[in-house]
This record gives structure tokens, C-alpha cells and sequence, in this order.
């Protein structure tokens, strides 16, 4: 199998501000460090993923300003492969404020862009060699012709389902066979709190899609603690090893492109979920935005420690 990884979605100019504490309210805070950085989800997994020794390739939306500048720049000097991006005239790249405290829990603010092209120009040969696709629910378009394009050559297709805007997830879902949500992105799809309640609830309602086929997957993450798997005999939880967070932002994302990353060479769903949970739980060690990513070596030390 090939370690080849085809990511479509959004990326993100992230400006990070550190702080002792989160702020309980309003007012004005002084920050000891700060810095730029990309995010976004596809395309932070796709940096995941060439960091982790995959051939990364990102599609997705940016405007012809600054930010999509210094996005592109970085991508580049992150080692992941841009394809079919044009970037718009007069469209606003996406651009968030971060505020991370001392534990590494962070706020975010999220300005997602605007006049941005809603269809998608992906060229079908992009997929030549691709073990694996993964996408996110910031851009429907994008995701849905990438599944579609990726079911007819029979290749695993990773949704990172986090909280989008209203029944995005529900029509992305029977496109996809590997459906891996954040916390809130399944309180919302499923409309409870309870990571187990509402992992059965979202299994009862995804019965009949490849989901819950033999090849599928539905999980949730649930940062330090893991994350949860559902199996018909009841959901299963998959420990996360205890590590000192500088920073738990992209730490999601980090673990869906490492997971679409496992599938791609050819690993089970039980190996590529633990080869997933050590590469997010060795980012939010590091923190470092894009540049603080775990190389393959230092994942696959982190397995071999058997955490569990």
C-alpha cells in the first residue's frame, strides 16, 4: 500500500497568543509569547502526514491576499503538495485568534473566509496512487467530490467531522467509511453530551451506510482521555498516553491525518487508531503549530512504549 494522502479542505492562518491563564472575562491580558502559523484541518492533517513520512496533497479554498500568501509558503516549506489551488480575487483567506494558557487548552476565534469558490476543481488524477483521501465538513463541495472520486477507486475516506454548520455531517456521511468525530462535533450530530450515549446514538443513525460496514469506522476523540470506538457489542475506549501539554491545538487534526495515513499503508483500524492517538498525543507535547509535528520515529517510540 501506498503512504500517498489526498486532503481536501480548509486551511487556516493561525495567530496564537500565550497566556498564564484563559481569560474569565472580558478585558485586556499580556501575552509572554506569540506567533503565526497555519491551521485548519485538511490542511493540518496534510502537514501531519508529510511529517510523518506520507505524500501529502492539499486542495482547498484560499483568497488572493496575504494570509493565502503566507499559507502557501508554508504548506510548501511543510512539504505537502498543492494541487488545483487558485487563489480568488477580492476572496478573504480564512484566519483564526488563538488564546492557549499555560496547560495547553486554548479558545479560539474563527473568522472562515469569504467570497471563496463553492465548486470544487479537483482533477481525478490526483487520486493516482492515493492509499487514502481525507476530508473535512468546512467545505461540502470539496468533500463530497472527493468521496465520490475516491469510492470509485475503492480507497478508504477519512471525514473529520467537527462541528459544522447545519446537516453537513449527515450528508457527508454516506460518502465516507471512516467517520472519526471531535467532542462537540458529535454532541451535535447526536444531541447528547455523553461521548457513549452519543456514539450509539450516531451509529443508530448511520445504520445502512459504509460506516458501519466490515471496512468502516466510527469513533470520537476525547483528548487526554482517549478516544471511544464503536463496536456492536458496545463502544470501546482507547487510552491516550500521559503527556505534558504545551498545546492541544490541531491535535485533532493531527490524529485523523496520521490515522488516514495508517490506512493508506495498509494498516488495520485497531493499529492505525493507536498509531493516530501517539502522533496527536506528541503534538500536544510539542505545540509549535505546523512546525512542532511528530516525525515517524518519535511515534513509533511512543507505540513501542506501550502506554496501555
Amino acid at each position: 500500500m501506498t503512504g500517498r494522502v489526498v486532503c481536501v479542505g480548509i486551511a487556516v492562518l493561525d495567530q496564537v497568543w500565550e497566556l498564564p491563564a484563559l481569560p474569565a472575562g472580558p478585558g485586556k491580558f499580556l501575552s509572554h509569547g506569540f506567533r503565526e502559523t497555519g491551521g485548519g484541518m485538511a490542511a493540518t492533517a496534510a502537514v501531519s502526514i508529510a511529517a510523518l513520512g506520507g505524500a501529502a496533497l492539499w486542495h482547498g479554498r484560499l483568497g488572493a491576499d496575504g494570509p493565502g500568501a503566507t499559507l502557501l509558503a508554508l504548506l510548501g516549506r511543510c512539504g505537502v503538495d498543492v494541487v488545483d489551488v487558485a487563489p480568488a480575487p477580492g476572496g478573504r483567506t480564512p484566519i483564526s485568534g488563538v488564546l492557549v494558557d499555560a496547560d495547553g487548552e486554548r479558545v479560539l476565534a474563527v473568522f472562515p473566509g469569504e467570497g471563496l469558490p463553492n465548486a470544487s476543481v479537483l482533477a481525478e488524477g490526483r487520486l493516482d496512487g492515493a492509499g487514502a483521501v481525507l476530508a473535512d465538513p468546512r467545505w461540502p463541495a470539496g468533500a463530497e467530490r472527493l468521496f465520490r472520486l475516491a469510492a470509485a477507486r475503492g480507497l478508504p475516506r477519512v471525514l473529520d467531522a467537527d462541528v459544522a454548520a447545519a446537516g453537513i455531517v449527515a450528508e457527508l456521511a454516506p460518502l465516507t467509511d471512516h467517520i472519526i468525530f471531535s467532542q462537540r462535533g458529535l454532541v451535535e450530530f447526536s444531541g447528547t453530551d455523553d461521548p457513549s450515549a452519543g456514539l450509539t446514538a450516531a451509529a443508530e443513525r448511520l445504520r445502512g451506510t459504509p460506516v458501519l460496514g466490515p471496512a468502516g469506522a466510527l469513533a470520537v476523540t476525547l483528548g487526554a482521555r482517549g478516544s471511544l470506538w464503536w463496536r456492536e457489542e458496545g463502544a470501546v475506549t482507547l487510552s491516550a498516553p500521559r503527556v505534558a501539554a504545551r498545546d492541544t491545538t490541531g491535535c485533532g487534526d493531527v490524529f485523523h491525518g496520521a490515522y488516514a495515513l495508517a490506512l493508506a499503508e495498509g494498516r488495520d483500524r485497531p493499529a492505525a487508531a493507536r498509531f493516530a492517538t501517539a502522533a496527536a498525543a506528541l503534538k500536544a507535547q510539542r505545540g509549535e503549530g505546523w512546525f512542532g509535528m511528530p516525525d515517524r520515529a518519535a511515534v513509533e517510540a511512543l507505540l513501542h512504549a506501550n502506554w496501555e
